[in-house]
């Protein structure tokens, strides 16, 4: 069984800003795997998020032995805000006894320029809040995570360096990720939102280190 859960804030207005890109990928990742009349979130309140359950049958396995192999996994939209959305994660994963490394995040990064992406496993959390929630109600940082750029291009690779410039030309990070995605930006998330997707359903049809080889940027 596997958790996907896509990092977000609940609510109108929300909807749209950068902060929110896991909730839009996860919920293209369900309208791509059924038809959009019959894709349905619950408000599972129990879980303080919505949820969807799927099956997913692999083609790989059925072309091999002739035989469906089904995966159960639960997709959820965390109804708790970005920065207690570990809260939410903790209360699935108890109730279904998913293990760390069957749970993956869908998440905005400001480090990554808009348009990339990188598939990781373990590792801190970069200064992102709904990581960091995750982080301190799992108990453990041996999730994986995919990590959607919504960052501005810097030439300096020095970590430390690229976010002062950020926060230079921002100003304010909080005020950027809780703004809209703007003028040609939108162009570059419809891209990444596809690709998020693609990188899902290769995880779940091959395997994650497949998806890294194929959607990382390098």
């Amino acid at each position: 069984m596997k958790l996907i859960v896509g990092l977000g804030n609940p609510g109108e207005k929300y909807i749209n800003t950068r902060h929110n890109l896991g909730f839009k990928v996860i919920e293209h990742f369900l309208k791509d795997f059924q038809s959009a009349k019959n894709t349905v979130w619950e408000d599972a309140r129990k879980f303080k998020s919505e949820i969807s359950q799927i099956e997913w049958q692999r083609r790989s396995s059925r072309r091999s032995s002739g035989q469906a192999s089904f995966e159960k996994v639960i997709l959820a939209k965390p109804q708790t805000y970005m920065n207690n959305s570990g809260l939410a994660i903790k209360i699935i994963t108890d109730f279904y006894k998913i293990s760390a490394d069957s749970v993956w995040i869908i998440h905005d990064d400001i480090d990554l320029p808009l348009g990339s992406m990188k598939i990781r496993f373990g590792g801190a959390s970069g200064g992102h809040h709904g990581v960091e929630s995750v982080l301190e109600n799992l108990a453990t940082d041996k999730f994986w995570r995919f990590r959607m750029g919504i960052g501005t291009r810097v030439q300096n690779s020095h970590l430390a360096a690229k976010r002062a410039e950020f926060r230079i030309q921002n100003k304010n990070v909080e005020d950027y990720v809780l703004g809209n995605f703007v003028g040609q930006e939108r162009g570059k998330l419809k891209d990444l939102i596809k690709r998020g997707v693609n990188a899902i359903e290769t995880s779940l049809e091959d395997s994650l280190e497949k998806a890294m080889n194929r959607f990382n940027n390098k």
